[in-house]
């Protein structure tokens, strides 16, 4: 994946209807809110999907307004996409578990590609996980992802590492798509 960094560890913010809550902000591919789940009363379950986008929308809307959010060297990449909640893998073996709140509120079926880049990054930097060591991380749904980060490396005013991930993904269909020649949108358009 990309140059991958933690930008803020340990920041502490008032989010409305949390309190205080203590979390870290890294990159991998895009910008997330890393906070464990558990002191928020939040387990990572699909039945708690709910109070998890409520919380990850708070949370995120909070650290926003806060917390400065700034890529490099591609400003469109300068705000934060969500917010991932950790906690304990529910198998022996594996890393931990986590549930990727994205977009306005959605939840990922997987343990989210660019997200394990981030966390890498973040327990890289923090000492918890040393280069080449590949960690197991459990998703909502009890898919994997494999993440290791295989080369340290400067990434503007940062310190970064570039992951290598791993996960299985299935053929969802096939679809073929025809076009009418005389169709003047046939090649497609973009409203902005």
């Amino acid at each position: 994946n990309v140059p991958s960094f933690a930008v803020h560890r340990d920041a502490d913010v008032v989010v409305p209807g949390l309190g205080r809550v203590r979390l870290d902000v890294a990159y991998g591919g895009a910008f997330y809110a890393i906070v464990a789940a558990a002191p928020l009363g939040l387990t990572l379950a699909p039945a708690e999907a709910g109070a998890l986008i409520n919380a990850g929308r708070r949370i995120k809307q909070a650290v926003a307004q806060v917390l400065p959010i700034a890529h490099p060297f591609e400003p469109e990449l300068s705000f934060l996409y969500g917010t991932i909640f950790t906690g304990p893998a529910q198998l022996p073996g594996r890393h931990s578990r986590n549930v990727c709140v994205f977009a306005d509120g959605e939840v990922d079926r997987s343990a989210t590609g660019s997200g394990v880049s981030a966390r890498i990054a973040l327990h890289v930097a923090r000492g918890e996980v040393a280069m080449q060591e590949t960690v197991e991380i459990e998703s909502v749904t009890g898919s994997t992802m494999q993440v290791a980060a295989v080369e340290s490396v400067q990434f503007g005013p940062h310190a970064a590492v570039i992951p290598e991930v791993r996960g299985r993904a299935h053929y969802a269909g096939r679809h073929e798509f025809w076009f009418d020649p005389q169709d003047p949108l046939r090649r497609g358009f973009l409203v902005r």
